[in-house]
């Protein structure tokens, strides 16, 4: 049930909406990849959840202007989808007991929630555009680019940890 509308009457309120998600979806994030990089026993995937870490914290850094520019605060809105996303990847960690097999699953989580953010971020920079928000797609873009090469680098660590843990099974 929910208690408080959002109110969205146009384009420009379903976008400072989803910012305001996105916010609250990077800020999850930033606590979640804590627990990521202690949980992983390869150590290339955790210098990739580390560098990623430092890139969420500019992605929060930056949906955070971003909406102090459109609405003078820097609010959020619950991201359900991140929730549901953390919870399973949480649940993950607790049920993997082999190291190997939890990187892998660590991955996979990771890469779930990078595709969530991938189609975001490509969902917001195109209102941006339509709605003449030149500096903002310019920005989410460049959010958009970052998760876009952190998926990528994490494909390529799946390649080599799900080889190996099959050899060690």
């Amino acid at each position: 049930m929910k208690l408080f509308s959002a109110h969205i009457e146009d384009l420009r309120s379903l976008y400072i909406s989803n910012l305001k998600k996105a916010l609250d979806m990077e800020q999850k994030i930033t606590k979640s990849l804590d627990d990521l990089i202690q949980n992983s026993t390869d150590p290339e995937l955790a210098d990739a959840f580390r560098v990623h870490l430092d890139e969420t914290r500019g992605h929060v850094s930056t949906v955070e202007s971003l909406l102090r520019t459109h609405i003078g605060e820097a609010a959020t809105e619950t991201c359900k989808v991140i929730n549901g996303l953390a919870t399973e990847a949480s649940d993950t960690i607790k049920d993997a007991t082999d190291p190997g097999v939890r990187d892998i699953a660590l991955i996979s989580a990771a890469q779930q929630v990078e595709h969530h953010e991938i189609a975001v971020y490509g969902t917001l920079r195109r209102w941006a555009e339509i709605l003449g928000l030149d500096q903002d797609a310019a920005l989410i873009e460049s959010i958009e680019a970052e998760e876009e090469n952190a998926d990528a680098v994490l494909t390529q660590i799946a390649d080599r940890v799900n080889l190996e843990a099959t050899v060690q099974s």
